[in-house]
């Protein structure tokens, strides 16, 4: 391509960037757009009315030449008012938006305060010159009233243009203030739990000079230790200004719940120290080579803390061990508010202890009492204070017994209640495991109130909470699960109503902003005594389809002795091949494993279901039954990664699957099934021998896959160009050659013109493998009419199929070379300019070898990293046009040039200047890295960057005060995530890269632009498989929810990542979930 065709380019970089992705404020482009144009032109008008006024300043005692002066003011206001009535007209459905609005609202206050004022000295210069002449007389003895009019007209003119960067200056010493100051961490406090006198208590110790710098709360189970801590922490005293957090630990972390292995206690508690690191912002995410390493974390717990002030709450604590790591850390002025049962960890010397006993929490017990109940302190019945003693006051069994007897009226429910407690709490099962007589009592009662609230539930309700049994509550358990539960016990359109009741009642909770159910650590005390009866419910007597939809999910979130269990049963299921038993078996795996929250999470749980599927899936591959091998073709999609088609495809190989699934193609006529069938074959070839790829290529039917690429088979199309991509990698010009026959490369230019910008992204990559294994002859179907509507960078990766550069000379000479890199080495600024101009040439033939070497065996490249480096303004395009140069070689000279520039640190040289405040150099440094990022080479720029951390760097940048930086670096972070990994995208999850989005979204008008550009950049990521895409766009949907609860501007942007949601998922293979089942 010619210099000046490029430049073309580079000229329209920001324009077309901004119309795709609108800035990165989120506020759609057009809107700001016409509110910098309001402001653009308004300004223009303004400036030279100043310079109006300042000629009249000085003519104004001219009698011939004021009234000229004054008429060209008046002109100017007119400019002004028809500038105003036509921005009005042309967006009268975007005043809406508050800046568009507050520009126009501003100059019809500077006209209505110019209008008067032009006008009186209009009237002044109107009469007659002897009039003028004794005017003059006049004002020498009075005073100059024109005079004053023109001071104050130009008063005005300045005073509108120094608004329109108030406001600007104002936030900007905001927003430095803000980062100067630390976040401030805060605990939740627990609703209905009011503040006690022994809340005042603990406040006060916390603010005495000297104390113990532990504060042990204890007190028996459901006493509300955690209530009374929380109360405290939610409000902490003015010393701590760090705030206060919260690490909660249970019998869990402890070492009886290990069985006595230190090893498996120190595991744990390392968890959780992780856990606290990334809580208090000192981490953005868990290291997981370190998260096992108690002694290392303990010395990152050390320096996190060092010089901060910040109440610690540490709930529920079962080790001493514990709070002595915690006590013991040094130069901090933090405290730390334990709540224990554990007679172990009172012994701990240097503590204050403060017991919560029975006498203490009456005063709070009835106002827990009415807030569960729902009744007035009128309406209550007098009985209520005998279900207070019998509830021995605790909040926990008040506020289950209240929410028992909700809107409750009648004084015999009330004495019946306190009679079944009584009862319950009698024939209640024991605790697991028993700390002393008197809590084992306790422990009793608040079980008797578990199952009275139970009783007074529907039989579904309790029937639901006792197979829940089954599951591990040590961390939060996604909804699926426990509807998956409830599926196997009764219909499951009665879910909502049946799992309502049980949080109704206290026995689960559920989170604010995600789909996530936990317990209380004494609702999970009383689950373990179950447990027996929850694997008789969901295993042992249950029918076989139901054991085999259950126990998926038991594998992933079961207890530990549970899981064993599920796994020997999934093995069974998928042996006995009873097609239906498998198939629902099949179809809970790949659920079980969506449900995962974290990417670490999916592949754990991927590792367990590749393990038991991998040994058997030729045989469920080779069934008769047609079902069972299309669920089996999806499973494998899903669950296998690279290492699982190496390890267990010879097996498929030597069944002849390749002729089975071919076959069934033949006869089958749904989509769903086809995209199965051909991802299975399309892996089998590019994982399989020689003659395994001849064979695919032989068995596939082409034809099909051109029809599932047509337009109106858009949701298929992300799973197809998965497919053709392993094709090709496979079967190379073989395969290529029978694409082209089938014009498959029609279809594809098609959805170029067609598509959405993901599908267009998708075709696009696909073509230029087309193209690079076919060669140029094959790309007759390409014409210069196709790259025109394309977006730029789409047009820039293909016009070298379709262009031919004549302008180019075929042959340089080296001396000609050298000559022109002489002066880029020793010109002044306009000379190295202009060989600049003279390099571009010989740059366009880098493809040819010998010039390659030529250009990177001289001094080019390390004289355009130094003039990156140049600060100094005049030297502005200098750099601009290095960055140019750069891109030019890198995009024609391929992987050899990028690794050069890595040897010179081009690439964060081209990030920083990103960040440089100056237009048109973050544009051009930007094209560059986004041409570096996807040319030949990519990969090593994309490597550097992620190990010199120059991601952290870009997403800071998100919060840049520069409206440019934002735009630019925003833009760079998408560019990543399109094409990063699984750790990259990890990184910038971990880097708070969304909530810095959001952020952005809250202040500028919240269209949800920025978001839905990143959840793209998802969609058109290959290094993710399908599973793993769904489910990082589902933390960031969580992330964004989480970021934007109860703001104005919540219904809107999740309105929008909804309907960006939707349309993405019509671009992958939808599961195929009871489709099977017959």
């Amino acid at each position: 391509m010619s210099r000046k065709s490029i430049g073309s380019y580079k000229s329209l970089n920001t324009i077309v960037l901004l119309v795709k992705f609108g800035y990165t404020t989120g506020v759609p482009f057009q809107i700001v757009m016409d509110a910098l144009q309001v402001v653009s032109s308004a300004t223009q008008i303004i400036s030279s009315m100043i310079g109006a006024v300042g000629a009249l300043e000085l003519a104004y005692r001219n009698l011939d030449e004021a009234p000229k002066r004054i008429r060209s003011l008046e002109d100017f206001v007119c400019d002004l008012e028809n500038l105003t009535r036509r921005v009005k007209l042309k967006h009268l459905h975007k005043l809406h938006n508050s800046q568009l609005d507050h520009q126009l609202q501003s100059l019809n206050a500077l006209i209505e305060r110019l209008h008067p004022k032009i006008g009186k000295a209009r009237r002044i210069m109107s009469r007659s010159k002897v009039k003028n002449l004794a005017q003059v007389v006049w004002t020498s003895m009075t005073g100059d009233p024109l005079g004053k009019l023109v001071k104050s007209i130009k008063d005005d003119l300045n005073w509108w243009l120094e608004s329109q960067i108030l406001t600007q200056n104002v936030e900007k010493v905001i927003e430095i203030t803000a980062q100067d100051v630390p976040i401030r961490l805060k605990v939740k406090s627990e609703q209905g739990y009011p503040i006690s006198s022994k809340c005042l208590f603990v406040r006060n110790l916390l603010e005495q000079e000297g104390s113990h710098r532990v504060i042990l709360i204890v007190g028996l189970s459901g006493i509300g230790k955690s209530c009374l801590a929380r109360q405290v922490a939610s409000a902490p005293p003015a010393r701590f200004i760090d705030g206060a957090v919260e690490l909660g630990f249970g019998q869990w972390c402890s070492r009886a719940s290990c069985n006595g292995s230190k090893a498996e206690y120190e595991k744990r508690l390392a968890r959780k120290i992780s856990k606290f690191l990334v809580q208090i912002g000192f981490w953005k995410k868990i290291k997981n080579e370190n998260s096992g390493d108690l002694e290392y974390l303990c010395c990152m717990l050390q320096e996190s803390l060092y010089g901060k002030s910040t109440l610690i709450l540490l709930d529920d604590v079962w080790e001493q061990d514990i709070v002595e790591r915690f006590a013991k850390l040094y130069d901090n002025d933090c405290r730390f508010l334990v709540t224990t049962r554990n007679e172990a960890v009172y012994e701990i010397t240097e503590a204050e202890k403060v017991e919560l006993s029975k006498d203490e929490i009456k005063e709070i017990s009835k106002s827990i009492l009415l807030y569960h109940c729902l009744l007035s302190e009128e309406e209550l019945p007098d009985v209520a204070e005998g279900l207070l003693e019998r509830c021995g006051h605790h909040p926990l069994t008040v506020a289950v017994m209240g929410k028992a007897l909700r809107k409750e009226l009648r004084a015999e429910k009330w004495e019946k209640a306190i009679i079944n407690l009584s009862t319950f709490a009698t024939c209640a099962p024991g605790p697991v495991s028993y700390v002393n007589e008197k809590e084992a009592e306790n422990t009793l009662t608040i079980f008797g109130s578990f199952e009275f609230s139970l009783e007074a539930m529907p039989e579904d309700s309790r029937r639901l909470f006792i197979a829940l049994a089954a599951l591990s509550w040590a961390e939060p358990v996604p909804e699926d699960c426990v509807e998956a539960t409830w599926s196997v016990l009764g219909q499951k359109s009665l879910f909502p109503l049946i799992v309502c009741k049980l949080v109704e009642g206290s026995l689960l909770m559920k989170t604010d902003t995600d789909p996530l159910y936990h317990v209380h650590d004494m609702v999970s005390l009383y689950l373990d005594s179950k447990t027996t009866d929850s694997v008789e419910i969901l295993i042992n007597e249950s029918e076989p389809e139901e054991t085999a939809l259950i126990c998926p999910w038991l594998l992933v979130f079961g207890k530990e002795n549970i899981r064993k269990v599920a796994k020997q049963k999934i093995e069974l299921s998928l042996s006995v091949l009873e097609e239906k038993q498998v198939i629902i078996s099949l179809e809970a795996i790949l659920e079980a494993l969506m449900a995962s929250k974290t990417i670490s999470e999916l592949e754990a749980s991927r590792a367990s279901f590749s393990s038991i599927l991998g040994p058997r899936i030729a045989v469920l591959i080779s069934t008769d039954s047609q079902s069972l091998t299309a669920m089996s073709a999806e499973a494998i999609t899903n669950i296998f990664n690279k290492n699982d088609y190496s390890r267990y495809f010879p097996s498929l190989e030597i069944t002849g699957a390749v002729d089975k699934l071919a076959s069934l193609l033949e006869k089958c006529d749904d989509p769903i099934i086809q995209i199965n069938i051909f991802n299975v074959l399309s892996k089998l070839a590019e994982f399989g021998s020689p003659d395994t790829v001849d064979n695919v290529l032989q068995s596939i039917h082409f034809d099909q896959l051109a029809n599932l690429l047509s337009h109106v088979a858009e949701e298929w199309h992300e799973s197809m160009f998965a497919i053709l991509m392993s094709l090709i990698k496979a079967g190379k010009s073989k395969a290529v050659e029978r694409m082209f026959a089938f014009e498959i490369e029609k279809n594809l230019i098609k959805l170029l013109e067609d598509g959405s910008e993901v599908v267009q992204h998708h075709a696009m990559v696909i073509l230029k493998a087309l193209y690079e294994m076919a060669g140029p002859p094959a790309n007759g179907s390409l014409q210069p009419a196709n790259l025109s509507l394309l977006p730029w960078q789409m047009r820039l990766r293909l016009e070298t199929f379709v262009l031919q550069d004549r302008s180019v000379p075929s042959s340089p000479k080296p001396q000609t070379f050298d000559d022109v890199i002489h002066r880029v080495l020793d010109g002044g600024n306009k000379q190295v300019l202009e060989a600049m101009q003279d390099l571009i040439p010989f740059l366009e033939k880098a493809g040819d070898r010998r010039i390659r070497e030529m250009i990177l065996k001289s001094a080019l490249i390390e004289r355009l990293s130094e003039l990156l480096q140049h600060v100094h303004p005049e030297q502005n395009s200098l750099r601009s046009e290095s960055s140019f140069l750069l891109t030019k070689l890198a995009c024609v000279g391929g992987e050899p040039c990028i690794k050069k520039y890595l040897e010179y640190d081009i690439i964060p040289m081209l990030v920083k200047m990103m960040q440089c405040g100056v237009a048109e150099l973050q544009d051009s440094a930007y094209t560059a890295l986004h041409q570096m990022l996807f040319g030949n080479g990519g990969s090593l720029v994309l490597n550097q960057v992620f190990k010199m951390g120059l991601i952290e760097r870009m997403v800071q940048s998100l919060e840049s005060k520069t409206m440019k930086t934002r735009e630019v670096n925003m833009h760079c972070v998408v560019d990543i995530v399109e094409l990063g990994t699984k750790a990259c995208l990890e990184r910038m999850l971990s880097l708070q890269a969304v909530e810095k989005l959001v952020k952005l979204e809250k202040t500028s008008g919240g269209s949800g632009g920025t978001l839905i550009e990143f959840l793209k950049g998802m969609d058109k990521c290959k290094n993710l498989s399908i599973a793993e895409r769904k489910l990082m766009k589902q933390q960031v949907v969580r992330k964004v929810r989480a970021a934007m609860k109860g703001h104005k501007f919540e219904t809107q942007i999740l309105g929008a990542l909804d309907a960006c949601l939707f349309e993405g998922s019509k671009g992958s293979s939808s599961s195929g979930s009871g489709k099977y089942r017959k």
